[in-house]
């Protein structure tokens, strides 16, 4: 049951900073001889040590685009949010027009299966009423991060497909219906983060996703607005598309999907939030919900880490896009028409997601005595340690380093202090000794003295 990670350190470019190691919400870094390592089973790709790695050491992985041709009929799946990377003066027909012309055949939002999520949702909450509060799915981030530092609070997961998924489905049976043999649709995501990437390569709650493959946002926005700027003279326009109602445009914003649950519920962007919230969900000390809308990076989509353009610009051109729809539909220039409800009874039988397992990180031992042993080590060592948090033992903890120790994958001499003190004296040299393990060999030569 390993995870797949999209997210990939590049050794050669990393210069053991520990930027990535603190700013990693579940720990799931190290520092070993300079360079970053990952914990993968800790790891929620949710792309916080790519945003402040300061020599872009952190890459995310994406299927070459030219995968695509394998198949005839390619269809992109594209969030609202890469729409809203445009300026307002680009229209979505020109974005169409433009994603046509680098060679998909054909273009839908997955944002048009919320209308059904929504009563999906709305129905899970009338005949589960012993489940409070139920968390929403559609961040994968979230769902892996409760999985490994939650894991008592995954019978709250909302057992339902995110939209993305339920989108592939409906257009893979829409192709399907028209003769078109499965293995000619080719299904590829426009991914804004990397946790999208990993849900569709190791997805959790089912077991293969009916999406082929996935594409970095930034990279399809960049590939789409050079056509649109090197055509943008005697532009080919498509037919008009198929339009988002104003809700669906705004469903992957903050507020997004909580707005449309009956009961009290709870909208949480931001890692760090959510860690925050869920601890006091899961300690009892915050009130009754009946809905959390939980999202892994500020702003939610908008903000994610595969976004080209600032989250609150990309927010604001959504929520004006959905203000355009009513002047144009007024204007009669829009005319509701829903064809994924062709597809609806399909949509709804196929919906529903598997078992989530729970993956606790803070598993020491699969035997409870050793468990036991294990965690009695763990806090004779911590109190042995200084307890600053320094990071430079190459964890991110005085407590992480005592459990390093105990799961074999570090030493207590890694910790600068305890060396000095049990080797006595404190001169430069001796200290650049201890730290050589850790950080490279010469990493410090430039501070000795000639």
């Amino acid at each position: 049951m390993a995870f797949h990670h999209a997210l990939k350190i590049q050794e050669d470019l990393c210069i053991g900073c520990t930027h990535c190691m603190k700013a990693c919400p579940t720990e799931a870094l190290r520092v070993t001889a300079g360079k970053a390592k990952l914990i993968a089973e800790r790891c929620v790709d949710c792309g916080e040590c790519m945003r402040v790695c300061p020599v872009n050491a952190i890459m995310i992985e994406e299927d070459d685009f030219s995968r695509i041709f394998d198949y005839d009929c390619r269809i992109a799946l594209a969030p609202s949010v890469f729409i809203g990377q445009f300026p307002r003066n680009i229209t979505s027909r020109k974005i169409y027009s433009g994603m046509l012309e680098d060679g998909f055949t054909h273009v839908y939002e997955v944002e048009h299966s919320t209308g059904i999520l929504k009563e999906l949702i709305n129905n899970y909450l009338v005949e589960n009423p012993e489940i409070r509060p139920v968390i929403s799915s559609f961040c994968p981030a979230i769902v892996r991060l409760i999985q490994v530092r939650f894991p008592s609070l995954v019978g709250n997961i909302l057992p339902v497909k995110a939209p993305l998924d339920l989108a592939a489905i409906a257009y893979r049976k829409k192709f399907a219906d028209e003769g078109i043999p499965a293995d000619r649709i080719g299904l590829f995501y426009i991914t804004p983060c990397a946790a999208k990437i990993a849900a569709v390569k190791s997805p959790v709650g089912e077991k293969k996703s009916p999406i082929n493959g996935v594409i970095n946002l930034n990279t399809l926005y960049n590939r789409v607005y050079s056509i649109i700027r090197r055509e943008e003279k005697g532009y080919c326009i498509v037919p008009e598309k198929e339009q988002l109602l104003p809700d669906e445009m705004v469903w992957t914003l903050t507020g997004g999907e909580a707005r449309h649950v009956h009961g009290r519920c709870l909208s949480i962007d931001g890692i760090s939030n959510a860690i925050e919230f869920l601890e006091k969900l899961e300690n009892g000390t915050v009130g009754n919900f009946d809905f959390l809308e939980m999202r892994a990076c500020d702003e939610s989509c908008a903000g994610g880490i595969l976004s080209t353009n600032n989250r609150f610009l990309v927010s604001e051109r959504l929520h004006n896009r959905a203000e355009q729809y009513h002047i144009d539909k007024d204007k009669g220039k829009i005319v509701d028409n829903k064809s994924i409800l062709v597809n609806r009874e399909h949509l709804i039988e196929n919906a529903s997601l598997g078992a989530i397992e729970p993956r606790s990180i803070m598993k020491l031992d699969e035997d409870m005595v050793q468990a036991m042993r294990k965690m009695k080590k763990i806090e004779k060592i911590r109190n042995f340690l200084p307890g600053i948090d320094c990071g430079a033992c190459g964890s991110p903890t005085c407590r992480t380093l005592a459990e390093d120790v105990v799961q074999g994958r570090a030493h207590t001499s890694d910790c600068v202090f305890v060396s000095i003190k049990v080797k006595g004296g404190d001169s430069m040299n001796q200290v650049v000794d201890y730290t050589e393990e850790i950080w490279g060999k010469d990493r410090f030569k430039d501070m000795l003295p000639e």
